[in-house]
């Protein structure tokens, strides 16, 4: 068994310096992007437009919610994220159209090679398809996609790919049921 290196992780240089300018200049953004009150939807959207983000129409994202990286961030039209939500965008993260992220909910596109003794970092991307639901307080880790018309449970935690129209709930989540959509009859 060899011991943790701390010091090679973090001497590593785990940004470009064009990154760690962005990142400088993303904390001016993000001051403003909070102070926005919680209408100004279409200034908020410009605002991570600026930053690199790729936007969709009519997207409605809380000024509560945490955009690590906007540059890394892609939404879909008619989309939303919720208050509190922790969009943690080392790595990137597309979230599709008509798709919600509730409150609390955590998107993790950032983790360590734990079996390298140096941790270097390690950014695999999040999918999340059109018109999936992630619920309050739910946690999708590195590397995950969660297809079209999913939904995750409140609380859940999601270290593995969901299907498509399952829904899925618990630690570790599992699939509970199919989605069905109501059609007008």
């Amino acid at each position: 068994m060899s011991n943790l290196n701390i010091e090679d992780n973090r001497n590593a240089r785990k940004y470009s310096p064009k990154v760690q300018l962005m990142r400088v200049a993303w904390s001016v953004g993000r001051i403003l992007f909070r102070l926005m009150p919680r209408p100004l939807y279409a200034p908020r959207r410009f605002l991570l437009r600026l930053y690199g983000a790729k936007v969709g129409k009519r997207v409605n994202i809380s000024n509560t919610a945490t955009i690590y990286f906007p540059w890394n961030l892609e939404i879909g039209d008619w989309s939303a994220i919720g208050e509190h939500a922790y969009i943690y965008n080392l790595g990137r993260i597309s979230i599709g159209e008509k798709a919600t992220v509730s409150q609390r909910a955590h998107l993790c596109a950032g983790t360590h090679d734990y079996s390298d003794p140096a941790l270097p970092l390690l950014t695999p991307p999040v999918e999340i398809g059109d018109q999936v639901w992630i619920c309050a307080d739910a946690f999708v880790g590195p590397g995950v996609s969660v297809g079209e018309g999913a939904v995750v449970g409140a609380c859940a935690v999601v270290t593995r790919n969901v299907d498509a129209w399952k829904v899925v709930a618990g630690n570790p989540a599992q699939v509970v049921k199919e989605r069905k959509m109501k059609t007008d009859e």
